[in-house]
């Protein structure tokens, strides 16, 4: 799987608007009332990943998740990266 570069990444982030890019990775920050509602999110993000076969760094504290996708495997940001970002959006708008 080809990474994209800067540019490219920039464009698709005008269409991921909640996104953006922290140490190499895509992120969004996203805030619950509670901490249930916080791992509840979580855990459809999981089944989501599970689907797609790409599985993002979580990292749950209290109300707050943030969310990091970078392809490992293919060093930097793919499309892969993209689609699910698109996909945690649809569940997290």
């Amino acid at each position: 799987m080809t990474t994209l570069t800067e540019a490219e990444i920039a464009e698709a982030l005008k269409g991921l608007p909640k996104w953006g890019m922290l140490d190499g990775k895509l992120t969004r920050d996203c805030e619950f009332g509670t901490f249930a509602d916080a791992v509840a999110f979580v855990q459809r993000v999981a089944e989501i990943a599970e689907r797609q076969n790409h599985h993002p760094d979580i990292d749950i504290r209290y109300t707050k998740v943030r969310l990091g996708l970078v392809s490992h495997d293919a060093g930097g940001i793919t499309r892969r990266d993209l689609r699910l970002a698109a996909r945690v959006d649809e569940e997290r708008a």
